[in-house]
């Protein structure tokens, strides 16, 4: 085929090939830092293999999560914060992937924007390497897409897709199990994580405050420093509890907070019965009640409360799982218990 004078050319419409080539380039590195058993974690080609027999499983079931990072984004993307959202979105998928008792094995992104930015992509990716790191997940591969006219100048989504395994008769919750006096032990959060955070926004709007005024809950941070603060991961603290069969149920609590969480991982005729004077509100929380005048309902049913997991355990395997979760450098505490439902 001969060339056409004056004939477009795909930069010209807007997108860079060469600029995606050199991205993948940077991200190598990246990815095969996060390699582990079952997987290499190289990229180029169309697609990833892995090797359950190699990860140590012998009759495994398959668990599939996908997720975002939200309008957090919005946040980072306004005060040139990227280095840490990867990690959201690594987090809010393989926190999922625990509740059904799963270990994390593979991750892939996508990330989408209007004009790529190389320096910013590589920041986003190196969080979400970050992020399978924690996990112990591999990043196998992903997706950048260039879509000029698709988002104003500056934007950019995330979305991730995660894969873990279970053996066939450790799936969480086991609802047979559970019965009224299980008991119910809050993992501390780290902030919102990666919910509310369009209510957040309205809140900051509402304070008159600046992204770098200083935050009036965390000392020595920037109002935005501390509102980004990262997902926390609770794979290697909660896995070995339940692959040692202490823990009868799970729910990672996101969107819809504690009232809408819980009940996913409890049995048919119980209710989770929180003490809620357990554990302190974190100031976070606090002032985003106090400035935005949210309710007690409103603030418990959109946000984490400062509880970013729940697990449910019986009586006698109480004292091993809070002294493993307090090692593994868990903020765990018991927050309530099972009842029958009223």
């Amino acid at each position: 085929m001969t060339d056409r004078p004056n004939g477009l050319t795909y930069a010209q419409a807007g997108v860079d090939i060469d600029a995606g080539n050199d991205l993948i380039e940077r991200i190598k590195p990246l990815a095969k830092a996060t390699r582990r058993p079952g997987a290499d974690a190289a990229l180029g080609g169309f697609g990833a293999l892995f090797d359950l027999k190699a990860a140590g499983y012998a009759d495994p079931l398959l668990v599939t999560t996908t997720d975002g990072v939200g309008t957090k984004l919005k946040i980072a993307i306004d005060t040139d914060q990227h280095d840490t959202v990867g990690i959201d979105l690594v987090a809010m998928c393989v926190n999922d992937l625990l509740a059904q008792g799963a270990e994390p094995l593979l991750f892939l992104d996508y990330f989408a924007t209007g004009k790529l930015n190389v320096e910013e992509a590589t920041r986003v990716v190196a969080g979400i390497a970050e992020g399978c790191k924690q996990a112990g997940a591999a990043l196998v591969g992903g997706e950048t897409a260039e879509m000029p006219g698709m988002y104003s100048e500056g934007d950019y989504d995330l979305a991730g897709f995660s894969v873990g395994a279970v053996e066939r008769g450790a799936v969480l919750p086991t609802l047979d199990t559970q019965k009224p006096g299980d008991l119910l032990i809050g993992l501390g959060s780290s902030g919102p994580h990666s919910n509310g955070y369009s209510l957040v926004r309205r809140v900051v709007e509402r304070s008159g405050l600046a992204w770098d005024a200083p935050a009036p809950f965390a000392e020595g941070k920037t109002l935005a420093q501390a509102l980004m603060a990262p997902t926390r991961i609770y794979i290697k603290s909660v896995l070995p509890q339940i692959k040692a069969g202490r823990i009868k149920g799970a729910a990672h609590i996101t969107g819809g907070g504690m009232n809408e969480n819980p009940p996913r991982a409890i049995a048919e005729g119980l209710e989770a019965k929180f003490d809620w004077d357990a554990w302190a509100l974190p100031p976070v929380f606090q002032w985003l009640a106090e400035v935005g005048g949210i309710s007690e309902h409103e603030l418990r049913r959109t946000f984490n409360c400062g509880v970013g997991m729940m697990l449910i355990v019986s009586p006698e395997n109480l004292p091993d799982v809070l002294d493993g979760l307090l090692h593994a450098g868990e903020d765990a505490f018991v927050c309530g218990e099972l009842v029958a439902a009223s």
